[in-house]
């Protein structure tokens, strides 16, 4: 008996690393008999455009008030979880969550062109700005990929993380959106005080919070998001991820107290100019030849949208403020029709 379980322990094969056994033929499932994926491929396009018809079609089912104007911070993960193996987030988590995170960027600022986005990170407990609220989507891009930005150390901190978003977004005009998404790995949070108090502060300061979780459900995450009215999603793969994020591109249903409070907004239309000698931006505090000056103070800042930090103007182009009416009119809702009545 002992000889035969010894024999079978040597045929057993030998345990393998998952990259060596992640190699399969898996397509050849999906061949036709001809060797084309051709219609696999179609399918499983068709399949994921009709999912996002209808989830439209849900969105735009009844008439509601979105603002135009947001002003998001976007929060990365960036502990030690971060570089934890994950197979369904290829090629690694870290790699497909920053990829995740540019074409937010880049979709968020087409989609919202009177919007702003800021990027903060979380790790060794506490959490850190990459890049102040604006629209330029290059300089978001560019502190993504700096490459002392992509490594992950220590433990998170959800409460550092949501302190230090709330305090960027508290100069935020009434009529724009304040809002938070996170990006969160870990299953654990390293904070120095109460989380519940900075919940309550931000119910209170109108922020809203919204969690995409890449590991698991946390008790916490999904607290935050229901007192601050935001939404909490739980990824199951890449592909997963990016529709998720694709769900806070548009902006979000307008309380209907602030509704009821919305007043005519005051807005500036300053011109291009280039300056003979090098100006101080008073946004980013650098020098720039070329920026737009106030209509009120004269105050010049390097790009648009944005606030001006001296009059609190809001200041916008034309150009912006016609792309941004495709929210006030949206497409109508597609129908599909059957085969039988073409």
């Amino acid at each position: 008996m002992t000889n035969q379980l010894l024999a079978e322990d040597d045929a057993a094969p030998a345990p393998m690393y998952q990259w060596e056994s992640a190699y399969k033929r898996s397509w050849e499932a999906l061949e036709d008999n001809d060797g084309s994926l051709a219609t696999a491929l179609a399918l499983l396009a068709r399949d994921r455009l009709k999912r996002r018809r209808n989830a439209a079609a849900s969105a735009n089912a009844a008439p509601l008030h979105r603002g135009i104007i947001r002003h998001v911070y976007l929060v990365l993960d960036m502990s030690e979880a971060m570089a934890l193996p994950a197979d369904a987030l290829p090629p690694t988590r870290i790699e497909c969550v920053l990829a995740a995170a540019e074409a937010f960027v880049n979709e968020f600022l087409v989609v919202n062109p009177l919007g702003s986005i800021g990027i903060a990170a979380t790790r060794d407990g506490g959490a850190e700005k990459y890049t102040e609220m604006t629209g330029n989507a290059h300089e978001h891009i560019a502190a993504i990929r700096h490459r002392p930005n992509r490594e992950p150390k220590g433990e998170p901190s959800l409460q550092n993380a949501l302190e230090i978003a709330r305090r960027s977004l508290l100069h935020v005009p009434s009529h724009g959106s304040r809002e938070i998404i996170i990006l969160y790995s870990a299953l654990t949070t390293c904070d120095p005080g109460n989380i519940f108090d900075t919940i309550e502060t931000l119910r209170h300061d109108s922020i809203r919070v919204s969690i995409v979780g890449l590991s698991a459900e946390m008790q916490i995450c999904k607290r935050i998001c229901k007192e601050t009215k935001g939404i909490y999603s739980v990824v199951m793969n890449d592909t997963h991820l990016k529709e998720v994020l694709a769900g806070h591109v548009a902006p979000p249903p307008v309380d209907e107290e602030k509704t009821s409070a919305l007043a005519i907004v005051e807005m500036g239309f300053p011109s291009s100019m280039m300056f003979e000698a090098a100006t101080l931006c008073a946004n980013h505090k650098k020098p720039t030849q070329t920026g737009y000056e106030c209509p009120r103070c004269k105050t010049v800042v390097c790009d648009l949208p944005t606030d001006c930090p001296i009059c609190s103007l809001t200041l916008v182009s034309s150009v912006l403020l016609a792309r941004s009416y495709h929210h006030l009119f949206p497409v109508p809702v597609y129908k599909e029709v059957p085969t039988a009545s073409r």
